[in-house]
């Protein structure tokens, strides 16, 4: 009978499958190796076990212990598939970008999940990084994994991922390109097919608030180009251990945006649904084409499971309301079609200054427009409000009519974006847009933004 002893037996032997649609223009043969298949549905589980048995054979990791991890999710997920087979407590710390899908599951299988904002300095002691050595330091019996710097993580690539994508290729690889997080998947495999064929190219994916492309290339740690992404499992604010620039010939950046509709493009031409960092890789990968001859056979690593994702890449709502969706926005209906059924909230003249400001804290709008029984007769914002505070601080039990700006203009649901814009003045923050129903909608200036692409 063939089976596994348990489901660590099932990790690795992921299969190589050909992509062609989403590769349309690059002449090589283009094969993902797909990590989704291992049983964590990432490549993490093989960097997991890894780490958690080589701390057990040199006796960082007791029997009974608690492992503590700082994790984007899918180490998390491979170490708790772990944990549950040797009878070890997870704690895992992850940063409050991570989707909540990875949150929920890591909790389904047995782990603490301690949850770190993302737009804090490594050594602020708030981070993600800072929390888990704390816990680590708190906690008896407990080991922190440390996969950044843990060399066992690069070292299960080596004596695994690189072989089988050697072995799968008879040896026909000719470029390796992979998203480089804690560098142990690229360092790992590179290694590996750099002593079977120096001439290998090797090249990592990175992202815009990253440092690694410029650090590669230049020798200098710029902290200035840190900032907070939304791309996940790719991209550092440190330079990890287990990244060896050495054996990477180049980076190449992808923007969050890219990211996001590359992931999607995967799913609906290639019927694979894999997660962000498979999306940046494939943009990547078109970015990079000049350097692809038509015999090469070029291998891209995909990390984890577009199930990890539903509630952002795979939402519209979530890629609408960061513009990550190209649609086609050309007339005032287009803007408002999403919400056109909202009500116009709006204040009468007779009414406080105080109403005016309770309705803005309550539906979060910076902008009201004023009625009375003829219509529409004028208009107030928060700075209007805010100047006649600092003149007259009783100004919050005076009606609205004494404090009101102009009107709104009023356009027609087809009227264009063009149009529209030119509305917008230094006076002026919002349009009205008649629904030729007797009814109303607002048009505002961050609304404009965000149809921008």
């Amino acid at each position: 009978m063939d089976f596994s002893n348990n489901i660590l037996g099932t990790i690795g032997n992921t299969p190589l499958v050909k992509l062609n649609k989403v590769v349309d223009g690059i002449d090589a043969l283009v094969l993902a190796k797909v990590e989704t298949f291992n049983p964590g549905n990432s490549v993490k589980d093989r960097m997991a076990v890894k780490m958690v048995e080589d701390a057990e054979a040199d006796g960082r990791l007791k029997p009974g212990g608690t492992i503590i991890e700082g994790t984007s999710g899918n180490t998390g997920m491979g170490l708790a598939l772990v944990a549950i087979i040797k009878g070890y407590k997870l704690i895992c710390v992850i940063s409050d970008k991570q989707s909540k899908e990875k949150m929920d599951i890591l909790r389904a299988v047995g782990a603490k999940v301690v949850v770190c904002p993302t737009n804090v300095e490594p050594t602020d002691p708030r981070s993600y990084y800072s929390v888990s050595k704390r816990l680590a330091e708190e906690t008896p019996n407990s080991w922190y994994v440390n996969q950044y710097d843990n060399l066992s993580n690069s070292l299960a690539h080596y004596e695994q991922t690189g072989p089988e994508i050697w072995k799968q290729t008879d040896g026909k690889i000719t470029h390796f390109v992979v998203g480089v997080g804690t560098g142990g998947t690229i360092s790992g495999v590179g290694k590996y097919l750099k002593e079977k064929n120096p001439n290998i190219k090797i090249w990592g994916i990175d992202t815009y608030g990253s440092v690694f492309k410029k650090y590669h290339e230049t020798g200098i740690f710029d902290e200035n180009e840190i900032y907070s992404y939304i791309t996940e499992g790719i991209g550092e604010d440190i330079l990890p251990k287990n990244v060896d620039f050495s054996l990477i010939d180049g980076f190449t950046k992808v923007t969050d945006k890219d990211a996001a509709v590359y992931t999607r493009k995967l799913a609906l031409e290639e019927a694979i649904f894999v997660g962000n960092s498979a999306g940046a890789c494939i943009k990547g990968l078109l970015q990079l084409k000049e350097h692809f001859k038509p015999d090469d056979v070029v291998v891209v690593l995909f990390h984890d499971s577009g199930s990890r994702y539903v509630g952002k890449m795979f939402n519209d709502d979530w890629m609408r309301e960061r513009g990550f969706l190209d649609e086609n926005v050309t007339k005032a209906e287009d803007v408002i079609k999403d919400h056109i059924d909202k009500e116009l909230i709006v204040v009468r003249t007779e009414e406080l200054v105080s109403h005016a400001i309770e309705r803005m804290r309550k539906y979060k709008i910076s902008q009201i427009p004023v009625v009375d029984i003829n219509g529409f007769v004028g208009s107030v914002d928060e700075t209007d409000l805010f100047r006649s505070y600092v003149a007259d601080k009783n100004v919050a039990e005076k009606p609205i009519k004494e404090v009101m700006g102009k009107p709104f203009p009023i356009v027609k649901l087809g009227t264009s974006i063009e149009e529209v814009s030119k509305l917008f003045t230094k006076e002026n923050d919002a349009v009205l847009v008649d629904l030729g129903n007797g009814n109303h909608h607002i048009i505002t200036k961050y609304d404009i933004i965000g149809a921008i692409k």
